[in-house]
């Protein structure tokens, strides 16, 4: 079996993986994780078990199961896509994403906090015992994909005191995955946020953050979603927009918001992600890729 899961991966991606093939093995399956990606993984997540067994970049075999989590597109699959939509009959997804078009020959996607909680619903049905692996990896998708436990129903509390009982070291967890970054890190956000842009729209105030190349290649993943949290918090916004430049004139952009559903905006633009969440990739200059993005917003009426 093979479990694949998105690339540029954060730690719902990863954790839930990794938790599944350990889950999987303990039925005496056969299970190996990939990522469509030549680079590996950032290094907050270095400390996720099972993340050195990951292969990136590599085929997937030409038979045998494939599962992949977190992957809301088959795109989000990388250099495995061509692989995975050549026979979608032997491919299962499992996806939190609501704009998951569903890829596969079985499509489970359900709005939930994290794939991870899926996944530990699977392991359950499966009569999988977790394990203190696991439970760290199931941990670390739920606590990041849900901003420290600021967004979600009460059952993400439930489910954090399951795992808690395996004896994690949840504020080390955080440390790792969220919170720790260096005095480079802080002085590029410093330059990032000083030239932070408020932009009206359609009645909208968007406030919209740059990360140019040269800042990006030298920024952590924690520096990075930290800029992104800050796109959402910025008082008397509705809309944060964060362009992080990949190479020139393409772009990774991230979309939050609590008033607007930004899962629908990113669709229109060849995204997704969740109501209060999402992304896409873009092309062109940036004052092109604004403008398209603005554009793509509702109507006040709508």
């Amino acid at each position: 079996m093979s479990v694949v899961a998105h690339i540029k991966p954060d730690a719902d991606a990863i954790g839930s993986a990794c938790a599944l093939a350990f889950g999987l093995e303990k039925l005496g399956k056969d299970v190996q994780v990939y990522i469509g990606q030549p680079l590996p993984h950032s290094a907050n997540m270095r400390t996720i078990p099972g993340v050195d067994r990951i292969v990136y970049g590599e085929p997937l075999p030409d038979d045998g199961l494939v599962v992949t989590v977190d992957c809301a597109s088959a795109d989000r699959t990388g250099s495995l896509m061509p692989a995975i939509m050549d026979d979608p009959s032997r491919v299962i997804v499992i996806d939190h994403h609501n704009t998951n078009p569903g890829f596969g020959g079985m499509n489970v996607i359900v709005e939930s906090e994290s794939t991870t909680v899926m996944v530990r619903e699977l392991l359950g049905y499966l009569d999988v015992e977790l394990d203190p692996d696991i439970a760290y990896g199931l941990y670390a998708g739920l606590v990041t994909d849900t901003g420290s436990f600021r967004w979600g129903t009460p059952r993400m509390h439930v489910f954090a005191a399951e795992l808690m009982e395996y004896g994690l070291d949840t504020r080390q967890i955080a440390l790792d995955l969220m919170d720790t970054m260096g005095p480079v890190d802080m002085q590029l956000m410093g330059e990032v946020l000083a030239k932070t842009q408020i932009v009206p729209t359609k009645g909208l105030s968007v406030a919209v953050l740059t990360i140019p190349a040269g800042i990006h290649s030298r920024m952590s993943q924690t520096a990075v979603e930290s800029i992104i949290d800050y796109a959402r918090s910025l008082e008397g916004t509705d809309v944060g927009v964060v362009l992080k430049e990949q190479a020139p004139k393409h772009w990774a952009m991230s979309l939050r918001s609590v008033v607007v559903d930004v899962s629908a905006v990113a669709q229109q633009l060849g995204g997704g992600g969740h109501w209060a969440a999402a992304g896409y990739s873009a092309t062109g200059t940036r004052n092109e890729v604004i403008r398209k993005l603005l554009d793509a917003f509702p109507e006040p009426d709508e």
